[in-house]
């Protein structure tokens, strides 16, 4: 049998200190392309550790998902000795490190360029003036939960996806991989710094959203229920109570979703009375609701099966709403998904990463323990020796290899 093909960063070593999910989806990601990522965390563990959904065991299902693969280190990080370990196994590896923290002293930017002149370096903030921010106060500061709900609701609504913090990381991700490419052209080291809230203001730019309130502040974008924006997309309920999200972005899926329904000719006798083009994305929209009163009506008197098989067939974009239960009942036998191995959880499927490569997705490792790795990093990366690593157990730098939490 052949050896399989190492993964396209293998040998890059990247520590990170971080917590909670922008930094550490950073270094998930890295480490499913191949990186060795040492996850380095203060005695006793990050405050991360014990975020919910939990296992039955009480094990953060949260934390060892965003943290798969990595090696865990522990440290006593309010000891000067303990910062210098850290520091030394940053500068002394491949220099390169993340952090949700503007840290200062041993482990700050400066002192550790002025060892590694070639630092990568990266660095998540709240804000750019370097307040504290997490994604929910960064929704809420963008705009995007006063246009999100029920038009008959009042008041904001959160998104429950951190997605600026999943941008974020993933930001932080390109970032690295970028400053790495330029140093092996250059040798020239890269500072980068990431604000949370900026993330969300480049995608409100990017996306018109601040260039429409510019242009037009006397229009407002306000919420609209499940309709989507600019074009044709709402949900709708069959007959038999199941829930559809429907969209239709181009002519071809306007066509297609009105001939399933059989509206073709009161789509048309309806086209020609409002004197609207209905091939046009924005036409669509601006007659929403009428549209999908039409398909609102087809939906109330179809059952889902016939439903599914009418919009089968076409290439009209839809889905049936699904709870995190039932999507999880349809994991078996899909490829994302193996079989987890992780102390404090019972057995369940996990993701591997979700790019493929070569057509293969990289299986999910577990996640470490507290200080799972600490003896065996210090002793590899490092050099230390016995001798060394009993006298840093013994003056409580680090634990005893045993002694490391269950989780």
């Amino acid at each position: 049998m052949s050896e399989p093909t190492p993964l396209p960063l293998s040998g890059l070593r990247i520590v990170e200190l971080s917590s909670f999910v922008a930094t550490p989806l950073c270094g998930l990601t890295l480490a499913q392309l191949g990186a060795e990522v040492i996850r380095v965390e203060p005695m006793g563990g990050a405050p991360d550790r014990g975020r919910w959904p939990l296992s039955a065991q009480g094990t953060s299902l949260y934390w060892t998902g965003l943290n798969r693969g990595k090696r865990g280190v522990e440290v006593d990080l309010s000891r000067d000795e303990g910062r210098a370990l850290v520091s030394d196994l940053i500068v002394e590896g491949d220099g390169i490190v993340v952090s949700n923290a503007e840290r200062r002293g041993t482990l700050g930017v400066d002192a550790l360029s002025a060892r590694r002149p070639d630092l990568v370096h990266a660095t998540l903030v709240g804000r750019r003036d370097g307040g504290t921010a997490v994604d929910y106060t960064v929704q809420a500061s963008t705009g995007f939960p006063l246009a999100s709900g029920p038009t008959d609701h009042e008041g904001p609504v959160n998104s429950s996806v951190p997605t600026w913090d999943l941008a974020a990381g993933l930001y932080l991700a390109t970032g690295i991989l970028a400053a790495v490419h330029h140093r092996s052209a250059t040798g020239q080291g890269r500072r980068l710094r990431l604000a949370l809230e900026d993330v969300a203001l480049a995608t409100a730019g990017t996306l018109g959203h601040l260039a429409e309130a510019q242009l037009r502040p006397e229009s407002p974008r306000e919420p609209d229920g499940n309709h989507v924006y600019g074009s044709f997309g709402r949900d709708f309920t069959s007959a038999d109570g199941v829930r559809f999200m429907v969209v239709a972005l181009t002519p071809r899926h306007w066509t297609e979703l009105v001939e399933a329904a059989g509206l073709g000719e009161v789509v048309g006798a309806l086209e020609r009375s409002l004197g609207a083009d209905l091939s046009q994305e924005g036409e669509r929209y601006r007659h929403r609701d009428t549209l999908a009163a039409l398909l609102a009506s087809w939906f109330g008197r179809t059952g889902a099966e016939d439903v599914r098989a009418a919009l089968g067939a076409t290439r009209v974009l839809w889905s049936q709403y699904r709870t995190f239960t039932e999507t999880a009942a349809a994991l078996p036998g899909n490829p994302l998904f193996h079989e987890a191995e992780q102390a404090g959880v019972e057995p369940h499927l996990a993701p591997a990463a979700p790019v493929a490569l070569n057509g293969e997705h990289t299986p999910p490792a577990p996640a470490p323990r507290v200080g799972e790795h600490t003896h065996a990093v210090l002793g590899s990366a490092l050099g230390l020796g016995g001798d060394e690593l009993d006298r840093l157990v013994e003056q409580g730098i680090v634990r005893p290899a045993a002694d490391a939490p269950s989780a």
